[in-house]
């Protein structure tokens, strides 16, 4: 069973070519460790996990959530828009399939069952999981790159949250983040928008039977404020 005094976290991870040692440009799986320390200082014992094999099931799924007491959705990079009916654009970034496959699976299983937070991209996926759709550009539908405003670049966004949201009760109705997206929700079928920017761009979902099921477009893992973080370990002990 899973631990209750230090809950396990799950936090899904990217496969990137990474160098270490003497070592380079080999397949890595790895993750930002701003998302282990945030998990670690809120009392909790981060997992990286790795996307599940090819041809994972939901019993696969199942199998690995069983361990977990929470899990969070990582960010990186654009979901293929394939998984929700669209034409790629060109300034869609290419396609990980072992991503897609093991991370739309592990939310459409974590569901309703287990805390989940998803971060950025992890927000997209809910969205997608449940049927969703994402707006490819920002940049051409705002006229704007405010909310990524340069490679390796946070752009700072002031947010309005929803006085009778969960997320409310965390965060309070106004907070200022860090995003980097390039890309947002534009449908979120069973889930409730929670937090908007000033322009208008979903910037927090939530699942509104769930005791914890949220999805935040900006990066909470960044900074010194760990309330989304220290809630989520508080859901993982119930």
């Amino acid at each position: 069973m899973p631990s209750r005094s230090r809950p396990v976290i799950g936090i899904t991870s990217y496969v990137e070519d990474a160098s270490w040692r003497v070592w380079r440009s080999l397949p890595a799986a790895l993750i930002s460790y701003a998302y282990v320390r945030q998990i670690a200082d809120a009392g909790g014992t981060a997992l990286v996990v790795p996307p599940l094999p090819t041809g994972a099931s939901e019993d696969d799924a199942r199998s690995l959530l069983g361990r977990l007491d929470g899990l969070v959705l990582s960010g990186g990079s654009d979901i293929d828009p394939a998984r929700y009916r669209a034409t790629r654009l060109p300034t869609t970034q290419e396609a990980r399939p072992d991503r897609d496959d093991s991370e739309l699976l592990l939310a459409r299983v974590a569901r309703g069952t287990m805390p989940v937070l998803g971060i950025c991209r992890g927000m997209q996926v809910l969205a997608v999981a449940a049927g969703g759709t994402l707006n490819q550009h920002l940049p051409q539908l705002l006229g704007s790159d405010n909310h990524s405003p340069a490679p390796a670049t946070y752009g700072r966004t002031a947010v309005r949250i929803d006085a009778g949201s969960r997320l409310a009760s965390v965060l309070g109705t106004a907070v200022e983040v860090d995003c980097y997206h390039h890309q947002g929700v534009a449908t979120h079928p069973g889930y409730a928008a929670a937090a908007w920017a000033a322009d208008g761009i979903v910037e927090a979902m939530e699942l509104p039977d769930a005791p914890f099921n949220i999805g935040v477009q900006w990066h909470p893992e960044i900074g010194t404020d760990a309330r989304l973080f220290q809630a989520l370990l508080r859901a993982a002990r119930g």
